[in-house]
């Protein structure tokens, strides 16, 4: 009699590596392999389509038949771990970052990249922001060690490509817009988050990027708002109250040490 952890272990086997044989001899009256491709077969049409809902504009760049091949390699090297599928695919940006046939398309990973983003913003938890007026009741002296914490459906991504215009003029099937792209024009920065309209991609210059990306790090406002960082031209006190008016923040602490990530940041 097959324990439960050697049953998971060999239905895992089975899944995943195609391997039946000891699922086989486990199972009542001895089930012919072929009989669990059934299970195989929903197993990873289901998360092929998982990722299909994930990384649209991948997809259509690759083509489905591209797309089919590199997520059944994706899903062999990393089946799901929770039982969620709106969170199943966080590595696969980076699986297409090494994966040798996705070189020919060296922008992919960032697109990829920024659909994650989207994708987990839209299925991020729902947060209470902070009202901008709390801050005021907290002592001048310690007003330099206020630390935000942003808001959970916020990203920062720093992408070689302009993967945002690549990303819109896919799933606008607008092939003049994506011809007139220049894979060349630098880095992009941008913000992704969720608006009273749904998910927003926003372009940022640097400075503005890196001023966020450091509050959102948990970075104390002394430290901040140091115009060392983004030059003197920078207006952090404008900045800081668009971004406290944008709700972009569910709360603060006041620092006593060097504090963890609050926020997805990606380069």
């Amino acid at each position: 009699m097959p324990t439960l952890r050697e049953l998971q272990i060999a239905m895992r086997q089975s899944l995943v590596h195609r391997e039946s044989a000891a699922l086989s001899a486990m199972l009542a009256r001895h089930a012919p392999p072929e009989r669990l491709d059934i299970y195989r077969n929903t197993f990873l049409l289901t998360l092929t389509k998982a990722l299909g809902f994930g990384f649209p504009a991948v997809q259509k760049l690759v083509g489905e038949a591209f797309f089919e091949g590199a997520t059944r390699i994706f899903i062999a090297e990393h089946p799901p771990r929770v039982a969620w599928l709106d969170q199943y695919g966080d590595a696969f940006p980076e699986f297409l970052r090494t994966f040798g046939p996705a070189t020919t398309v060296p922008h992919l990973h960032d697109v990829a990249t920024l659909e994650w983003s989207v994708h987990s913003a839209l299925h991020a938890a729902e947060a209470e922001t902070i009202d901008p007026a709390a801050l005021a009741d907290v002592a001048p002296e310690d007003q330099g060690r206020i630390r935000l914490i942003a808001e959970p459906s916020l990203a920062l991504l720093r992408l070689a490509y302009p993967a945002d215009t690549i990303w819109r003029a896919v799933l606008d099937e607008d092939d003049e817009a994506l011809r007139g792209i220049d894979l060349d024009c630098g880095p992009v920065h941008l913000l992704v988050e969720t608006r009273p309209g749904g998910v927003e991609v926003e372009r940022l210059d640097g400075p503005a990027w890196q001023f966020l990306a450091r509050l959102c790090a948990g970075e104390p406002l002394e430290a901040a708002l140091d115009d060392r960082q983004g030059g003197p031209s920078f207006d952090y006190a404008s900045a800081l109250a668009q971004h406290l008016a944008a709700r972009r923040f569910r709360g603060f602490e006041l620092a006593t040490n060097a504090g963890s990530t609050t926020v997805r940041i990606t380069s």
